[in-house]
């Protein structure tokens, strides 16, 4: 039988505020167990939750930027449930009436554009975290993130493979860091993701029964394990067993998924409005405001490197993939340069050496106007590519500049049709027989006399004019 996958996604973005989202407590990472955690954190009797303003501002400027209804009158609720790591019994969180109500994420795969619909944004706090590795036979509870700010973002189930999720999640970590809402830090949590996948007979019209895998904090564990999880819901399924609703982890290291805890539905929560919180209003010209703040965006972004520089949508694709690197790639392509050499060389040199040293284009040591420099010594013809891969080397160990580089090794490319004409000659002179072969139709012998020129050049011949010379002196 052929089945479908059926996946929807809910994300966790911790929001950029300095403060909780209702109380003034630290949100900053990295502080000693319980450091951050205050009165109304760890529900002291007589507290009362303030909501925090600039968490509301973020939601707005979410809601604008995926094309989605700001609710201007929206309640905080209370979501009861009995944990550890929540002191008060109850999180506060939005239900039946939500800031944000739905909007649109763009995906593109495998070169195919896709809309993923979104259902709804909601605010809400995060919870403590329980802390299992260093006490034996015992659990410590950690209560710094305790009223953490949290936009929760749930999509429709429209994505039909893991890679469509992962795409859909990139572009949504992308979209949070450009509106500048929440800083994407996977590993420091403040940007998780929970699965839901089911599948269901190719052609189907029903849902199958869904499972959720609760907090996946890279892509490709998002990917990895909604991959295992399809696998053993059809094996299930073939075998003639049934899918049960429930909660799964999972397990990195061994690469599959397994059960936490049965599904539970809204009613179990027993959500109600919270009672201490008046419901939010938000005026429509708070809004307008908002909106008019908002900066330019991935998807116009895209458009305008597509239309203005000519590039190809997945050059435009990845050099948007963070606000930080389009500025970087803009940065160099605004000295006049050719914008395809120059997208060449962010994705190339810059992303490999970056990946490699697992740096943040912040870090890095080549600067924009650097490169620009060592770019415009290539296209005016001074050192051809190859011979640039080395000065950029010497660039990112910190040598000087490429004109300087260039001097003080000696790399000016050689362009002096004289000097080429007689290398030439000799190259011609000393390989008789490989002459006539490739004048009696072995064309790709023509690589072996480039490689020549090149090693008697020390690699400093110029490419193209070389090649012309060799064209002219082999059909003679």
């Amino acid at each position: 039988m052929q089945w479908e996958v059926v996946i929807g996604l809910e994300v966790h973005a911790q929001l950029s505020t300095e403060s909780k989202i209702f109380s003034g407590a630290s949100t900053a990472f990295g502080a000693a167990p319980n450091a951050q955690a205050c009165a109304v954190d760890i529900a002291l009797p007589g507290v009362l939750p303030v909501l925090n303003r600039g968490a509301v501002e973020r939601a707005i400027r979410f809601g604008l930027a995926v094309g989605a209804e700001v609710r201007h009158r929206s309640v905080f609720s209370r979501k009861n449930y009995f944990y550890p790591d929540l002191p008060k019994g109850y999180q506060i969180s939005q239900f039946d009436l939500p800031v944000v109500l739905g909007g649109e994420i763009a995906i593109l795969v495998d070169g195919a554009e896709k809309t993923v619909k979104l259902t709804r944004a909601h605010l809400e706090e995060d919870a403590g975290k329980s802390l299992h590795e260093d006490f034996h036979g015992m659990t410590g509870i950690d209560l710094n993130r305790a009223g953490t700010p949290l936009l929760e973002i749930v999509s429709e189930p429209d994505m039909r493979s893991s890679k469509e999720a992962v795409a859909y999640a990139k572009e949504l970590h992308s979209l949070v860091r450009y509106l500048d809402i929440c800083d994407g830090n996977m590993q420091e949590g403040s940007f998780r993701c929970d699965a839901n996948v089911s599948v269901r007979p190719m052609g189907s019209e029903k849902y199958g029964t869904r499972c959720e895998i609760k907090n996946l904090n890279s892509f490709r564990f998002l990917e990895r394990a909604i991959e295992y999880e399809v696998s053993r819901q059809i094996d299930i399924i073939e075998s003639g067993g049934v899918i049960h609703q429930e909660t799964r982890l999972y397990d990195s290291v061994k690469d599959e998924t397994r059960s936490m805890r049965s599904k539970e539905e809204a009613h179990d929560y027993r959500y109600f409005p919270d009672p201490d919180l008046l419901p939010l209003e938000i005026a429509q010209e708070w809004i307008e405001k908002v909106r008019g703040s908002l900066p330019e965006l991935p998807a116009a972004k895209r458009s305008r490197y597509v239309s203005d520089f000519g590039l190809s949508q997945y050059d435009a694709g990845v050099l948007t993939s963070s606000k930080e690197l389009a500025a970087y790639f803009e940065d160099v392509a605004k000295a006049g340069l050719d914008p395809k050499l120059c997208a060449n060389w962010v994705m190339g040199e810059i992303n490999g050496w970056l990946n490699k040293e697992a740096l943040e284009i912040g870090q890095c040591p080549i600067s924009s106007r650097s490169l620009a420099g060592l770019l415009n010594r290539i296209q005016d013809g001074t050192i051809s590519g190859k011979i640039a891969k080395e000065v950029f080397e010497a660039m990112w160990k910190g040598e000087g500049e490429a004109d300087s580089i260039i001097e003080a090794k000696g790399l000016k490319q050689i362009s002096d049709s004289g000097a080429l004409e007689k290398i030439v000659d000799e190259i011609i002179a000393n390989n008789p027989s490989q002459v006539a072969d490739y004048r009696a139709g072995r064309d790709k012998l023509f690589a072996f006399f480039v490689g020549q020129a090149m090693k008697a050049t020390k690699g400093q011949a110029n490419p193209a004019q070389l090649s012309e010379i060799l064209k002219k002196k082999l059909s003679a």
